[in-house]
């Protein structure tokens, strides 16, 4: 059996590049027109600044994302839940929605200059009846967006990975994919738009775990995903950093202290 990830990091054989930001290493891994990007750091309860994770953060989303960003569209994968699940719904709750401030309106209140930003939490098929894809196809068409950012979690094939990275694709996402419930994809393909995904690895698969104690690949399938003890503390660390850094990012107009006092 193979230990299964999200990351395309783990699985390239081949060396990759590698940009360092004081502490925080970046990984570039090109194919075929298809960027990665994999951002290490320390796990994210342990940061005391985050002045350098940012600063990674935003060179890579500058470097992936299409260059016109006048209207913007963020979607919150996952499940609130599910407390690993959670990433994508909880920064998309934090994210600063400005589509509906415009013209004479934005103008009166100081604010003409922000960018459109819309967000959609479209939850999972289990709880609406309906696919992520048919949900974000209709706002698509709405919104008419320059580009989708997907937020979501991730699983990884290290446990030292859990709350401990970020990955940022052109190649867009397939929600559930990291808990054998794929669903349709979310890309330029399906949507019409590009899809830049951020996701954080939250899980592991326990054959994971079995791997890294013994240095062999379990012989069985436990079925079976595992996360930290202290996630819901994880979860609102990083959900609060990733929010944080792509308000001010999408928004390179207006102050930051401004745009941080508006969310």
């Amino acid at each position: 059996m193979s230990i299964r990830t999200d990351l395309a990091i783990e699985k390239e054989k081949n060396p990759v590049k590698c940009e360092k930001t004081g502490d925080i290493s970046t990984y570039i891994l090109e194919k075929e027109g298809k960027k990665y990007y994999t951002i290490d750091f320390e796990r994210i309860d342990k940061i005391t600044s985050f002045c350098d994770l940012e600063t990674a953060f935003f060179k890579a989303l500058d470097e992936i994302l299409p260059k016109k960003r006048e209207k913007i569209l963020v979607v919150g994968l996952g499940n609130t839940e599910i407390t690993s699940d959670a990433v994508g719904p909880k920064v998309a709750k934090n994210i600063l929605a400005t589509r509906h401030i415009a013209g004479e309106f934005a103008k009166k209140i100081g604010l003409s200059s922000l960018k459109s930003v819309a967000v959609i939490v479209p939850n999972v098929l289990g709880k609406t009846g309906i696919e992520v894809s048919e949900l974000l196809e209709s706002a698509v068409k709405t919104v008419n967006p320059d580009f989708v950012i997907a937020v979501d979690a991730l699983c990884s094939k290290s446990t030292n990975r859990l709350f401990s990275s970020v990955q940022l694709c052109n190649n867009g996402i397939s929600p559930g994919s990291g808990v054998k419930n794929s669903r349709k994809e979310l890309s330029q393909k399906t949507l019409g738009v590009p899809v830049i995904a951020v996701g954080v690895p939250t899980v592991v698969d326990a054959a994971t775990i079995a791997y890294e104690l013994t240095g062999k690949e379990p012989e069985t399938d436990f079925s079976m995903i595992v996360t930290p003890k202290d996630a819901d503390l994880l979860i609102e660390k990083v959900s609060e950093f990733l929010a944080r850094t792509l308000n001010v990012f999408l928004q390179p107009e207006t102050e930051r202290d401004v745009i941080l006092s508006l969310v």
